[in-house]
């Protein structure tokens, strides 16, 4: 079953090249399994520790008597994702010390609306974040919308003109979803100069940005789509295994490295034998959990690291400006 909240859509497994991948011998039933698990990536707990520092800059900001401000823009009501992900971004700037303003917009804004309100609060000094929220209305293009937004109040890391300067490795604010990918690849302590990372899925927002900063970090750099042949060979000599392709489970045990770093990107909503809905990534995570060194799991991995790269990026945009 495809995920809903894939990357890419639809992602299919390439045979393989002439190199045989052997599975893992089964471990007889009611025998203790003997082979060693990978120690986890724990988003949550890394995502923790990167809050308590933002506090700290978020008071010595306050401190100066200016605040830290974001500001987002929801149409009409919105879906009930992107209304919940208001609700829920509301309370955690509250919890963070972040000035959070919501412009809702009538159901029937049309482009020249929305538009219109990025441009104007892109225009305002005390504006300092600004992203909006998904999806736009059917016929408004999405692109044309976040292209609007400021580049050094773009949070989200959404305009063309941030996603060059991460190409030229200039300072930019970048996809946050890619920089929580980067962030939890490097508290492994991995030292990413010349090791091998495969990155399954070249989507534009999560994809694409994460190997291009994995790139500035000096690693040898494989981004495989879904026309990639040999695709389990590729992913199995990587050092680094990034699955952001949007399948659910699609990366098998068979696909890993002993000991490589997995970071699972995936959000997959699947159904279980019994009808009960469960949330999957990409990688099937006990069987990697056996031969990966490192593993990020899903819930609870690369989730609370964007969330948390946001508010990075709403710090950094906010310094940038006082600056």
């Amino acid at each position: 079953m495809r995920g809903s909240g894939s990357e890419e859509g639809a992602f299919y497994g390439r045979p393989c090249g002439n190199v045989p991948i052997r599975a893992p011998e089964p471990i007889p039933s009611g025998v203790p399994d003997p082979r060693p698990t990978a120690q986890l990536i724990d988003g949550k707990a890394l995502a923790q520790t990167h809050r308590a520092a933002l506090r700290q800059r978020i008071a010595a900001i306050r401190a100066r008597g200016e605040p830290v401000r974001l500001d987002a823009i929801l149409v009409g009501s919105g879906d009930n994702a992107s209304r919940v992900y208001a609700e829920n971004q509301a309370k955690t700037c509250e919890a963070m010390g972040i000035d959070y303003r919501l412009h809702r917009l009538s159901d029937g804004a049309g482009f020249d609306d929305i538009a219109g309100r990025v441009l104007l609060l892109s225009s305002l000094d005390d504006v300092h974040a600004l992203m909006v929220h998904l999806p736009l209305p059917e016929g408004v293009d999405a692109y044309e919308v976040q292209r609007r937004i400021a580049p050094e109040k773009d949070v989200e890391g959404v305009n063309p003109a941030n996603i060059g300067n991460i190409v030229y490795g200039r300072s930019s604010l970048a996809p946050c979803t890619a920089l929580a990918t980067v962030e939890m690849i490097l508290s492994t302590g991995i030292d990413l100069k010349g090791k091998r990372v495969v990155v399954i899925g070249a989507g534009d927002v999560v994809g694409k940005p994460i190997a291009v900063l994995l790139m500035r970090h000096e690693a040898t750099v494989v981004s495989c789509n879904k026309f990639t042949w040999g695709i389990e060979d590729l992913a199995r000599a990587a050092d680094v295994l990034v699955a952001a392709a949007g399948v659910p489970e699609l990366v098998t045990p068979e696909w890993i490295k002993p000991g490589a770093v997995v970071v699972d990107v995936g959000v997959n909503r699947v159904a279980g034998a019994d009808g009960t809905m469960r949330t999957v990534g990409d990688v099937a995570f006990e069987g990697a959990s056996r031969v990966a060194g490192w593993i990020s799991p899903v819930p609870g991995g690369v989730g609370p690291m964007t969330v948390a790269m946001l508010l990075r990026n709403v710090v950094d945009a906010a310094e940038r400006s006082m600056a």
